[in-house]
């Protein structure tokens, strides 16, 4: 079928060598106004429209943004006057996909419509594919075990109301991907999800993260900065690690909680916003508060509604869907033709400390390093014996008889990525599936950077 092309130009002799220029790939309508073309977008609903740039009736921007703003997923051509280049970068940042200088020949109109009406094609393909992911686990909530199809009813309960969500659980059990399913299925899914992860920022910035600052607030603040609350306002923020806030900002956030106002580090403007917030912890926080390091009524404010993540080896069922959902993720040739059964009586007997997110480096790697096509459990990262807790491929924790303090425990396995990564701190992080800069913030805490 023919695609159906929009052009909106006043000049009856451009509209008539558009429709004779690409009558041979596609239907054009034609609109000599601005409004008779919006009326034409509008019923008609084009798979690409040719704009000038200048109406009788209206301006071509203002025409652009009404076509965006009614039909945002379809290609707008801007044709503008030689000498307008400025004019024509504008349009592009007002939303239009490419652009035609006055005067253009026949085959250079067809090759930039068919490169458009192309890139169109593929970007609905896109969408069509993720939804169809979604519709089969929605914002990568994957498994069908009873606790997973748990979590899916109440993401979708929670996430039409205005209320704090607390998401807590062991690292790697997928907090983030929640919290992400929440935004995407709440009315906020147009407006931005801020993800913040307090564990990763230095103490003496993270008011300004959060906040934002005022030029001149402190060394270095050269200009005004808007803070991630503001980047937020109408949408949800992302608080992970929460447990790990200094105290003096727990009480910053308590306020945002209570009259979602606040000012900018350095300045007096008070600052009104409508976010939704979302916290996640891998700590006990009823312990963070006996020992004096979380507050409780912020903990009373955060705990309005609580989803539990349970960890992989208590959902093992799932372990082949997740499998089978990460192969699709990273085998984008589509190289590996089956997982040998040996592989997942591996999988199903390890312990996953890392939870889903080890799973999905595991995957990543074993894709990698597979080369005929199956994976086999040699091309996975571990090879776990009873008793042993083992991360990557055969290093082993030594317990002592006296046992281990966890930060004695992580500084091991820091020093064990940086060592496979042959100090490269990016990779490490990969690793370690933590981002680079919570790597260097944890290499701090242990005096090893």
């Amino acid at each position: 079928m023919e695609p159906l092309i929009l052009a909106i130009d006043d000049e009856e002799h451009m509209r008539k060598l558009l429709q004779r220029a690409l009558r041979p790939q596609a239907r054009v309508l034609t609109a000599a106004t601005g409004r008779e073309g919006l009326q034409v977008a509008e019923k008609e609903q084009p798979a690409l429209v040719l704009l000038d740039m200048r109406l009788p009736d209206m301006g071509g921007l203002e025409v652009l943004r009404a076509i965006k703003e009614r039909l945002p997923r379809v290609p707008v051509i801007m044709i503008t006057a030689y000498g307008s280049i400025e004019t024509a970068i504008e349009a592009m940042k007002a939303g239009a996909t490419d652009y035609l200088t006055k005067p253009f020949d026949v085959e250079e109109l067809r090759l930039t419509v068919s490169r458009n009406l192309q890139i169109n094609d593929l970007a609905q393909q896109v969408q069509l594919l993720r939804e169809e992911l979604r519709s089969r686990h929605p914002e990568g909530i994957v498994g069908e075990s009873e606790p997973v199809r748990e979590l899916r009813r109440m993401v979708e309960q929670v996430a039409n109301t205005p209320a704090t969500v607390l998401l807590t659980g062991e690292s790697g059990t997928g907090k983030e991907v929640v919290a992400r399913a929440i935004h995407q299925q709440s009315a906020r899914r147009e407006r931005p999800l801020v993800v913040v992860n307090c564990a990763a920022l230095p103490e003496q910035l993270l008011a300004s993260e959060l906040f934002g600052h005022e030029k001149g607030a402190f060394t270095g603040a050269l200009a005004r900065k808007a803070g991630k609350f503001e980047v937020a306002d109408g949408g949800t923020i992302f608080l992970d690690e929460i447990a790990e806030m200094p105290p003096h900002m727990q009480a910053k956030l308590l306020r945002v909680l209570q009259d979602r106002s606040f000012e900018r580090v350095g300045g007096t403007e008070t600052l009104r916003v409508d976010v939704r917030v979302i916290a996640a912890t891998n700590r006990d926080l009823n312990q963070a508060i006996g020992e004096g390091s979380f507050r409780e009524d912020l903990y009373y404010r955060l705990n309005v509604i609580r989803l539990h993540m349970i960890p992989l080896r208590q959902r093992k069922a799932d372990i082949p869907l997740l499998v089978r959902y990460f192969l699709n993720k990273y085998d984008l040739r589509r190289r590996i033709r089956e997982i040998s059964p040996a592989a997942l009586e591996v999988m199903n007997s390890y312990h996953w400390p890392g939870n889903v997110r080890e799973l999905e480096n595991a995957i990543e790697r074993a894709v990698i390093v597979a080369q005929d096509g199956v994976i086999l459990p040699e091309h996975l990262p571990f090879t776990a014996a009873p008793g042993e807790h083992t991360r990557g491929d055969g290093f082993i924790i030594a317990f002592p008889e006296k046992g281990l303090s966890l930060d004695e425990v992580e500084r091991q396995l820091i020093q064990e990525a940086l060592r496979r990564s042959n100090g490269n701190r990016t990779v490490a992080a990969r690793l370690l599936g933590i981002t680079r800069s919570a790597l260097l913030y944890r290499m701090q805490k242990h005096e090893m950077a």
